[in-house]
């Protein structure tokens, strides 16, 4: 199947911004782009406005108005409700696309993940307000389940590959329901992802075990609602050093009696310069494959851990 990614048409090189420029990604844009089919959307463009355009802002005009999307030189040019219904209206649609993502541009009103300025009256950024675009909010309200990251943030190669990561796995999640939302296919795709959910919530792990095991008092529909969100929340949580070195000795114990000395003492010898940084993950993992493929066993070889995305966008030299 498809993986569609929804990302802010300036963030893929098109010339929509205030100014007639854009903010190309060469990662989304160049290395991304094989894998995926991009969802463009200009929010701004979205709702009439011209290339190139006045700058907008959040203005903060205290209660009970609250924040308004406004003009930067013009603050009577009042955005907000039309941007709320376009938003509103654009995220509703997307929700039915079976989108995998999406990447919004950094520090827009419209698009901004985190951090958003948000101006008051007198022109002073309000500090103690923490803005989210306008359009964001929605698609955060609509589908709580959607990896979003901001084109700057992916700049960091631990986010990054959290990220695509997560890109993936909710698309081998749709995958594993096509031919129909059941029990089977939902405990099956869950059992994949174990050793996954061990590297990046290990509370979450015990509270989605307890949740898949009690799945046949469940409404089916409701089950797979509830359950999207509860894994893709998990797997957004940093897959730390200690967790995954704790899975990766994991690992290492299914190979005991099939590793000679030398090999059990070399697997360890990986497994322990990772966890003191001197690694990256790759090593371990990629000895771990070889020695699956000399010692073949069904449970790990379905494991998502093992391969997570494709190995060529090289995602794992940086952790």
């Amino acid at each position: 199947m498809t993986i569609k990614i929804g990302v802010s048409s300036c963030v893929i090189g098109d010339k929509v911004r205030f100014d007639s420029g854009h903010k190309r990604s060469h990662f989304v844009a160049s290395e991304l782009e094989p894998f995926v089919d991009f969802v463009s959307v200009c929010p701004e463009v979205g709702i009439g406005l011209p290339v190139p355009r006045p700058t907008i802002r959040l203005l903060d005009r205290g209660e009970p108005i609250g924040v308004r999307l406004v003009e930067t030189k013009d603050a009577d040019a009042d955005y907000t409700e039309k941007m709320a219904k376009f938003s509103r209206d654009k995220a509703e649609h997307l929700s039915g696309l079976e989108l995998c993502g999406y990447v919004v541009c950094a520090k827009s009103p419209t698009c901004g993940m985190e951090r958003v300025k948000v101006y008051r009256e007198s022109g002073y950024v309000a500090s103690e307000k923490v803005g989210v675009g306008l359009y964001t909010q929605a698609l955060m309200k609509r589908m709580p389940w959607l990896p979003i990251e901001e084109d700057g943030r992916l700049n960091d190669p631990i986010l990054k590959e959290n990220f695509v990561f997560r890109i993936f796995a909710l698309r081998d999640f749709y995958d594993s329901v096509a031919d129909g939302v059941t029990r089977h296919a939902i405990v099956a795709f869950h059992s994949r992802y174990k050793l996954v959910l061990m590297a990046h919530s290990p509370s979450d792990y015990k509270a989605l075990g307890k949740f898949v095991a009690d799945i046949a008092n469940h409404d089916i529909n409701e089950f797979f609602t509830e359950y999207r969100t509860r894994f893709m929340q998990a797997i957004a949580k940093r897959a730390t050093r200690k967790n995954n070195t704790n899975v990766l000795m994991h690992l290492q114990g299914y190979f005991k009696r099939a590793l000679d000395k030398q090999q059990k003492a070399e697997l360890a010898d990986l497994i322990h310069a990772y966890r003191k940084g001197t690694m990256p993950l790759l090593a371990p993992l990629t000895l771990i494959n070889h020695h699956l493929n000399q010692n073949p066993d069904a449970y790990l070889q379905q494991q998502s851990y093992l391969h997570p995305y494709p190995d060529s966008l090289r995602l794992r030299y940086g952790l």
